[in-house]
C-alpha cells in the first residue's frame, strides 16, 4: 500500500506510543516544523496534538474547528498551533500529513481538512493510498510527486521527531489534545462549549 519506509516509521510511532507514559506534561509551543494560524501575539495560545488517522480529530476537524476558527483564530484573538501525532494506523496518519506537507504550508491545513473528511471513506473502502492521491492531485501534485512524497526520508524523520517529541517531552498519550496556554483542557472528544470556557480562562 504505502513504501516500505513508512511502514517503518509506523511500527516505529506505535512503540513510541506503547511507551509513553501518562504524567501530565504540557505543550513545547510551536517548534520547528510545527503548523499554525493566527495572530501570533494573541493572548490566548492554543495548541491541538492530533492524528490524521484519528476518527475523534476528524469529528473536530469537520464539525467544531470550523466555528471556533471563526469565532477566535481569524479574529485574532488566539493563536492556533497544530502539532502531529501518530495513531492507529500508523502509516495512513503518517501518509495523510506527509501530502499535506509536500502540498505546500500555504495548503497545509486544506489538504488536512480533506484527508479529514475522506478518512471514513478510507476506512469503509480500505483505499487508503487511491483516496490519498485524489486528494494529492486535487492539491496540484502529480502522482509521481505523490510517491516522491511517501518516499521522503527526510520529511518521515522529520515527522517521526515530531511525535517523539509529543510523546517524550509534551507527555501527550491520546488526540485530539488541547492546550490553552500551556493548561490541558480537553482529550478526546470534545465540544465547542468546552472550548469557549477554556478561552474564556485563558482570557482572563
Amino acid at each position: 500500500m504505502f513504501s516500505r519506509r513508512l511502514m517503518i516509521l509506523a511500527a516505529a510511532a506505535a512503540s513510541l506510543a506503547l511507551a509513553a507514559c501518562n504524567k501530565s506534561g504540557g505543550p513545547t509551543g510551536p517548534a520547528e516544523g510545527d503548523m499554525s494560524l493566527g495572530n501570533a501575539a494573541a493572548k490566548v495560545k492554543v495548541v491541538e496534538y492530533a492524528s490524521a488517522s484519528c476518527p475523534h480529530c476528524a469529528r473536530f476537524n469537520n464539525d467544531i474547528f470550523p466555528g471556533f476558527k471563526a469565532k477566535y483564530i481569524d479574529t485574532g484573538k488566539a493563536y492556533y498551533t497544530f502539532k502531529e501525532y501518530l495513531t492507529p494506523p500508523e502509516n495512513v496518519a503518517a501518509a495523510g500529513f506527509l501530502v499535506s506537507r509536500c502540498a505546500g504550508k500555504d495548503k497545509y491545513f486544506t489538504v488536512l481538512d480533506a484527508v479529514y473528511h475522506s478518512q471514513q471513506e478510507m476506512f469503509q473502502t480500505g483505499d487508503f493510498r487511491g483516496v490519498l492521491l485524489r486528494i494529492a492531485e486535487s492539491a496540484g501534485l502529480t502522482e509521481a510527486q505523490f510517491n516522491a512524497c511517501l518516499n521522503d526520508e527526510k520529511a518521515m524523520n522529520a515527522l517521526n521527531d515530531r511525535f517523539k517529541r509529543a510523546v517524550d517531552q509534551d507527555k501527550v498519550t491520546g488526540t485530539p489534545t488541547f492546550f490553552f496556554n500551556g493548561k490541558k483542557v480537553a482529550e478526546g472528544e470534545v465540544t465547542e462549549a468546552q472550548l469557549d470556557q477554556a478561552f474564556a480562562e485563558a482570557s482572563k
